[in-house]
């Protein structure tokens, strides 16, 4: 019933949208298309070509790279457009007026780009076309459509690889091993750690913690999730911006579950099943852990309040 009533709102509202606007957008996001696929990507163009877009889609897929596996990018626009979606009758609503100052942020959109082309860092393209894709709607429709796409057309972000993340692997690592190694002895599992390193003091096992069960790309993953999780819930602004903070310590707790996991079941179950088939599918354990206490926190904050 309430999809049906939002549905007449709409069909009630949408006489309001401008024509001439909405063509001009619709013109203006085909040259920003353009521009982008075919003056995008400066960095490798024989391997990428010049769309930024291609350069994106493929860094997605490519599990090569020391840390980085930015799978999750494919889920993002969904979760965009979806933000998008549940507020489209607000938007359809809101008055709409045209908002010249938000030509300076075109501008400023065009210029990262034109950094980014030079510099051959097509991260900071992106950057600039999410900029653009934000600026526009919000000039010719005014500050109310700004605000409410802010969120949207933000969230992208987290589409782009950010590889200077890498730089904290090497702490997370030890980090991770550490804490890991202290619980471990805690618990009756007597174990040495040596760097980055977990042997067990009976010589069953041994595990090195690797650039990839560092935690960067559950990191990555996980504060997109949150991100997105603090958005659709209700509450003030405070507590959203907590629960998106609390990203990262939630990320670092489930990768040390994660190496803890690991070693219990090499302790338990040999080194070879804990290595060759455990190890493979334990990243599902980081995001169980950091999502039930993304959940648990969300539910204190909500009773406190109470």
């Amino acid at each position: 019933m309430k999809t049906v009533q939002s549905d007449f709102v709409l069909s009630r509202l949408a006489h309001r949208v401008d024509p001439v606007s909405t063509g001009l957008l619709l013109v203006i996001a085909g040259l920003a298309f353009a521009l982008f696929h075919l003056y995008g990507n400066t960095a490798d163009v024989r391997l990428f070509g010049t769309s930024v877009f291609r350069w994106m889609i493929m860094r997605w897929s490519d599990s090569t790279f020391v840390v980085g596996e930015y799978s999750h990018g494919w889920i993002i626009p969904i979760v965009s457009c979806w933000a998008l979606w549940i507020r489209r009758v607000e938007l359809i609503k809101i008055p709409k007026a045209t908002y010249w100052p938000a030509l300076s942020w075109v501008a400023v959109g065009l210029l990262l780009h034109w950094v980014g082309a030079r510099a051959q860092q097509p991260r900071l393209s992106l950057g600039a076309f999410i900029i653009i894709l934000w600026a526009v709607p919000c000039f010719l429709y005014g500050r109310g459509v700004g605000r409410l796409l802010l969120f949207p057309c933000g969230y992208l972000i987290f589409c782009i690889p950010l590889n200077f993340f890498d730089s904290f692997s090497f702490q997370l690592r030890i980090l991770a091993t550490a804490i890991s190694a202290g619980v471990l002895n805690g618990t009756g599992i007597e174990v040495i750690r040596s760097g980055s390193a977990i042997h067990a003091a009976n010589g069953s096992f041994a595990l090195e913690v690797a650039d990839p069960c560092s935690g960067i790309r559950s990191l990555l993953a996980m504060t997109a999730l949150t991100a997105a999780y603090a958005y659709f819930i209700q509450g003030p602004i405070a507590k959203k911006l907590l629960l998106f903070v609390s990203a990262i310590p939630l990320a670092i707790a489930g990768n040390i579950v994660r190496v803890m996991s690991i070693a219990i079941c090499a302790r338990f179950a040999g080194q070879e099943m804990a290595m060759h088939y455990y190890h493979d599918y334990s990243g599902y354990v980081v995001f169980a852990v950091a999502v039930m206490l993304l959940m648990a926190l969300e539910k204190i904050l909500t009773v406190k309040k109470e």
